[in-house]
């Protein structure tokens, strides 16, 4: 990549100070290098052009001087993003924007000129996609407001956020904060430019893609005004990304506060999804994949909510689907990549009796694995003897060898041990 010129050096005060030259920054030599190695880390999906990250270097190293010259004119256009959809479990899908790799990296170095200069802007009761900050952190917080007698929750759900931000209203809270017209006209292409779908061009007037590196750091943009609106009135919140939870002391107040919450996203042209929004008590409600509990003597505890949960074992259903034919090393290794971090995440929760009875069922699913490779009575005894059976175990087996889930259970238990899985690299949840 051919060197690009040093950009003036610029200041980092409040509102629009020293955001008149952004392009040049985008552009640095540091800023670009820096851009190329976390787009060709992250690797991901070609967008509609097919290319890969292993091909973007190549590319730039022919190219880059044009697409410099056409993001410092202001003229560089985006190409349309693939449209990738994505079940989700209660029905319905998400529809994901995945940009070409070259619109990512111009997206990731804008990201890292951007994201410093807004940051601290931001709410201190925002969480949600911020360097430094987590959903763990998120929900800490969450619980002082409930410890300090806050039972109630204003649980607010906005009805297909990434897909409703209105353009002209968030462009209009980005210009009080950047002067670089180039900055400002090269986001809203991002922001307009087309999903590919069916082989077909689709125009966007609404809506930030997510997949797109830039959509993140939008939002925070857009839902700040409303932080900054709580925040006046004194209440005690927490805001991760578009879930925003407001705790108080009773069911009127909370009504109150949803009032207040309506008019305020109404403002900003979002609607409130109101099936899945409500005010209620704490423990009726989940965050972030956490919900609260009282343990004894009334302390308040953390578990793993219901939903993700059952998301959790769907996952592991899939992965450890008996008829996908793979060996169990190549399951494991799949379930592994899962568990580590979903462990991580969830190591909050302060439920170890149900981490273990996760890992007991996550074994047997294993050792069911096992039983349907085996097939047949004879297979299945000659394993089990090799393995270090008695005969009479290996024989009763086999003579029902089909009978999977009761034998993972009951029988094989004893030859394909924990300590077993725990040398095939299975994580244990519970530890």
């Amino acid at each position: 990549m051919p060197q690009s010129e040093e950009a003036p050096t610029v200041g980092r005060g409040d509102g629009r100070s020293g955001t008149s030259c952004l392009m040049e920054e985008v552009v640095r030599r540091d800023n670009l290098k820096a851009a190329l190695r976390r787009v060709r880390q992250n690797k991901g999906s070609p967008g509609t052009d097919g290319m890969t990250t292993e091909e973007l270097l190549p590319y730039l190293r022919g190219h880059w001087v044009r697409i410099r010259e056409q993001l410092l004119a202001g003229t560089y256009r985006p190409q349309p993003v693939r449209r990738q959809e994505i079940r989700k479990k209660g029905g319905g899908v998400r529809q994901l924007g995945i940009p070409t790799v070259l619109d990512r990296f111009i997206q990731q170095a804008m990201l890292q000129v951007l994201q410093p200069r807004f940051d601290p802007t931001f709410s201190e009761h925002s969480y949600g996609f911020r360097p430094g900050r987590s959903a763990q952190q998120a929900i800490a917080k969450a619980q002082r407001y409930v410890e300090e007698g806050r039972r109630y929750v204003v649980d607010v759900d906005l009805e297909k956020f990434f897909d409703r931000v209105n353009h002209d209203v968030l462009m209009g809270r980005l210009a009080k904060r950047i002067a670089d017209k180039r900055m400002l006209r090269l986001i809203r292409r991002y922001l307009e430019a087309g999903v590919m779908a069916y082989g077909v061009v689709i125009e966007r007037h609404d809506g930030t893609p997510q997949g797109g590196l830039l959509s993140p750091v939008l939002a925070n943009v857009l839902l700040d005004e409303v932080d900054r609106e709580l925040e006046k009135r004194g209440h005690a919140f927490v805001r991760f990304a578009d879930d925003c939870n407001v705790y108080v002391r009773s069911r009127r107040a909370g009504e109150r506060v949803m009032v207040f919450l309506r008019k305020q996203y109404g403002r900003l042209r979002l609607r409130v999804n109101e099936e899945k929004s409500a005010v209620a008590r704490v423990i009726t409600r989940q965050f972030l994949g956490i919900a609260f509990w009282r343990g004894p003597g009334g302390k308040l505890r953390r578990r793993v909510a219901d939903r993700a949960l059952e998301a959790m074992k769907d996952r592991v259903r899939e992965i450890t689907g008996r008829s996908r034919g793979r060996s169990v090393r190549q399951v494991v290794e799949e379930l592994r990549r899962y568990l580590t971090g979903w462990k991580a995440y969830f190591r909050m929760a302060e439920t170890p009796r149900v981490f273990r009875s996760l890992d007991e069922w996550i074994r047997h699913r294993l050792r069911q694995i096992y039983l349907k490779q085996w097939k047949t009575a004879a297979a299945a005894y000659r394993e089990l003897r090799s393995r270090g059976a008695s005969e009479a175990l290996a024989k009763r087996v086999g003579v029902r060898c089909q009978r999977w889930w009761y034998h993972s259970t009951h029988t094989v238990h004893v030859v394909l041990t924990n300590r077993h899985f725990d040398e095939l690299g299975v994580p244990r949840i519970a530890s």
